[in-house]
């Protein structure tokens, strides 16, 4: 029997990886999503393949969210009336973009609560701020599309979630460590997207960078890489920031 479970996991992780080639996103989360359920501690390189595949197939649906929201924004400052087919063909897309994305939110963030994060708490820093920092961002994605308690509902467990990772990554993982990284990265997303505090968003993203500097030389090349372009993505919305801060001061 075990045998057998190792060939499937090997399938599995195959396809998920051809998938991914393919840029077939939907079958790679199948794929994905049936080798989590499988069990079992997930290496470095299966857990990044569920981020990615869950990223793609989300990040697709979000970014049409964004669009049918903003054409329908256009028209409503237009005066035209709700009635209008076209205000209505909008809301009828973006409520089955809300439906996907709360359903594929829904299933990744259960595959992260019962199969991934036991198996990494309380064990592996790095894996278990990994976890957290996918919930946050999941619980951030729902934000964007909930409205009144719900909305508060998933802000609340976004902060949790990003409060748990950073907690543990700050304490445990070194400054210039990538994961470390991008969970300041999105944190500070968070604060300045969700929560509309511009200066702790400014706050956590400086800290992130000049606590890493000094660090990321002794970096190996790999891990140099992705740290640095995350540093880059962290200076830069400090500026843009700050930017907007002090040009709303001035007016």
């Amino acid at each position: 029997m075990a045998g057998s479970a190792d060939e499937k996991r090997q399938t599995l992780l195959q396809r998920t990886r051809v998938a991914e080639q393919a840029e077939r996103y939907e079958d790679m989360v199948k794929c994905v999503k049936e080798l989590v359920e499988m069990g079992g501690k997930l290496s470095p390189k299966e857990r990044n393949l569920l981020s990615v595949a869950y990223k793609n197939v989300v990040g697709s649906r979000r970014s049409a969210w964004r669009v049918v929201t903003a054409m329908d924004q256009k028209k409503a400052e237009q005066g035209v009336d709700m009635s209008d087919s076209g205000r209505q063909a909008a809301k009828w897309m973006r409520e089955k973009v809300v439906t996907d994305l709360k359903k594929l939110c829904g299933d990744v963030l259960t595959l992260i609560d019962k199969f991934v994060l036991p198996t990494a708490e309380n064990q592996e820093a790095e894996a278990e701020v990994f976890y957290n920092k996918m919930k946050g961002d999941y619980y951030r994605y729902l934000t964007e599309i909930s409205e009144g308690d719900e909305r508060e509902d998933m802000v609340t467990k976004a902060k949790e979630s990003y409060e748990k990772a950073y907690a543990k990554a700050t304490t445990e993982l070194a400054p210039p460590h990538h994961i470390r990284l991008g969970l300041a990265l999105n944190w500070s997303v968070f604060h300045y997207e969700i929560r509309k505090d511009p200066k702790e968003a400014c706050r956590v993203a400086n800290d992130a960078f000049n606590s890493a500097i000094s660090e990321v030389d002794q970096l190996k090349e790999e891990s140099y890489k992705d740290s640095t372009l995350i540093m880059q993505q962290l200076r830069d919305n400090h500026t843009l920031w700050t930017s907007e801060q002090e040009d709303q001061g001035k007016n």
